[in-house]
């Protein structure tokens, strides 16, 4: 592989490869993409064994969506890369409702891979309920 100095992981999600049954793996700039979705998924707590792993958006699901509460998402979102996903320089972190749904946010990351100064998108939905 011409990247492979990007690393590679079991696919995410987990799934098995059906020709032999061993662990999918992905690799380059998927493993990273991948990586930074576990981060998001990830709510800080969850990881019995690292408590701090993971990002502080899930704190806002009961929150009234404000500018105020998107400024906050988006400061969570980049720190929680900055710290868990060296091997990327956050472009910038945009939080938007989606208008044809109701409670949902579209967080959306450019991020640049640095060892190849690549630059990628990512779009995460991601569903607020407003208590």
């Amino acid at each position: 592989m011409a990247n492979s100095f990007l690393g590679k992981g079991w696919k995410f999600p987990v799934s098995l490869e059906p020709s032999n049954g061993t662990f999918a793996l992905s690799a380059d700039e998927t493993d990273i993409r991948e990586a930074i979705r576990i981060i998001l998924f990830t709510a800080k707590g969850e990881r019995v064994m690292r408590p701090d792993f993971g990002c502080g958006i899930h704190d806002y699901v009961f929150e009234t969506m404000g500018v105020a509460t998107a400024a906050r998402m988006e400061a969570s979102v980049r720190d929680a890369l900055m710290r868990w996903e060296p091997r990327i320089e956050t472009l910038s972190v945009d939080v938007q409702p989606e208008r044809s749904t109701a409670g949902k946010l579209m967080i959306t990351i450019r991020y640049r891979v640095r060892s190849t100064n690549n630059e990628f998108n990512l779009v995460y939905p991601f569903y607020l309920r407003e208590g």
